[in-house]
């Protein structure tokens, strides 16, 4: 099959090179052009495990193929994937200025039967807006080309992606068109080896299922930070807690990891456009605002309890940070706690020491530019230099790597043996028997 896929961000270049792996040709097009030129020569604009050589293979083949204009494939396209952003607007709604722009650029361009598929996670309603757009071109033009607009939520994890891609949990499809159905179905098919895993609803049904899930995950998160808290001040550790609440089959230990705080690209966008959607509706919903709001406090838990050890002063003080990235697995510092625990700690006077083993480029483009002019902020390029010399270690990001450290060469770089750890990845009476002072999330 020959499909278009507009946007080459996170979302479009995997599903254009998944898709192309599978035999289909391909075309991705975005209008950044320094984007398209590096794709063309094999640089990716994100990092992703297993992609690279996934769009590298395919586009040596042939089958993968990238552009800046619209026009260029439109003829020889199938189905068409929208796939750009949906920023967050400043009331939390999800911004479709880029999904309604491409589909005006598909109206002007479409001369046959095609399927617009809404790749975009688009707030419930926006298939009929992407319709509209779509017939106001045609009309401009006096054409009449019959289309349909379906919804096909992607559901893939930062970090895991391709693997998401090529063996789904579910394929949600939204349409009330029987040849729509069958077109996707043979799609998805090669995906499919196993059982298959083809969810059909309507559209607006479908548009939904992707902000219910994300919230759904955001909501056990917030929940497990919740009762973490609590455990802490009853002296209980949270741990264990979540031992013996995940052996329940109903509940699963999926999620219900006690951290500072989710980020990315999605729950944290997610919640916002569904609070914002309720709202919308003039439907409070006290459960989602909890979740957000636990959330926004749970970044603060680390700089709480580093104030708590060393007073709020921090002049003089320096911290070595591992982990920058939201989550391991990807170069994303979106809504990442590290930003906000950085931004305290220089509030505060003190200095860091941040090491990550792929998001240096990430923070030297997210971070304030003042914060490195000042001093106040290094980047450094291996795990124990980033302690050296330090007050406390702090792990945010929970990286293989850091998950078994050298507890000796920790001890003789820091100056103190302190050491936070925001995603409990450490046994605290392992450290503390090795002369450690430990700190943990619930622990």
């Amino acid at each position: 099959m020959k499909l278009t896929i507009i946007g080459t961000g996170y979302v479009g270049l995997v599903t254009g090179a998944c898709f192309a792996e599978m035999g289909n040709t391909v075309v991705c097009v975005d209008i950044d052009k320094k984007k398209i030129e590096g794709l063309k020569q094999g640089i990716l604009p994100i990092y992703e495990p297993g992609l690279e050589s996934v769009v590298m293979n395919n586009h040596k083949n042939g089958r993968l193929q990238f552009c800046t204009a619209l026009s260029d494939p439109v003829a020889e396209s199938d189905v068409y994937f929208i796939a750009v952003g949906t920023p967050p607007g400043e009331d939390g709604s999800a911004d479709l200025q880029y999904v309604l722009a491409v589909a005006r650029e598909i109206g002007r361009h479409i001369s046959r039967y095609t399927i617009v598929v809404d790749k975009s996670t688009v707030p419930v309603g926006t298939a009929d807006k992407v319709k509209a757009a779509i017939r106001v071109e045609l009309k401009k033009r006096g054409a009449n080309v019959p289309f349909d607009v379906v919804s096909n939520p992607e559901f893939l994890k930062e970090g895991a992606a391709v693997d998401d891609f090529m063996r789904p949990d579910r394929v949600i499809i939204g349409t009330d068109s029987e040849p729509v159905r069958k077109a996707m179905r043979d799609l998805y098919l090669p995906f499919m080896r196993n059982h298959e895993r083809l969810l059909f609803m309507g559209v607006r049904d479908a548009e939904m299922s992707k902000y219910a899930g994300n919230a759904m995950l955001a909501t056990k998160i917030s929940f497990m930070n919740e009762i973490a808290n609590l455990c802490e001040r009853l002296g209980v550790d949270v741990e264990n807690v979540r031992q013996g609440i995940g052996s329940d089959a109903r509940i699963g230990y999926s999620f219900i990891y006690p951290g500072a705080g989710y980020g990315g690209s999605c729950f944290p966008k997610d919640v916002k456009a569904l609070i914002r959607m309720a709202k919308d509706q003039q439907y409070e919903p006290k459960v989602l605002n909890a979740v957000e709001a636990r959330n926004e406090a749970q970044k603060h838990v680390l700089f709480e309890k580093i104030v708590r050890r060393f007073g709020a002063d921090l002049k003089g003080r320096v911290f070595g940070l591992w982990g920058l990235a939201f989550k391991p697995g990807t170069d994303d510092m979106r809504e990442a706690s590290s930003v906000v625990l950085i931004g305290e700690l220089v509030g505060a006077g003190a200095s860091v020491k941040a090491y990550d083993p792929v998001s240096m480029k990430a923070a030297r483009r997210e971070l304030p530019r003042a914060w490195f002019d000042s001093g106040q902020v290094k980047l450094v390029d291996e795990q124990y230099s980033a302690l050296d010399g330090a007050d406390a270690m702090v792990l945010v990001t929970e990286w293989k790597p850091f998950r078994h450290p050298d507890l000796e060469r920790v001890k003789k770089f820091l100056k103190t043996p302190v050491i936070f750890d925001g995603r409990n990845q450490y046994e605290p009476k392992l450290l503390r028997d090795a002369g450690f002072e430990y700190s943990g999330i619930g622990r």
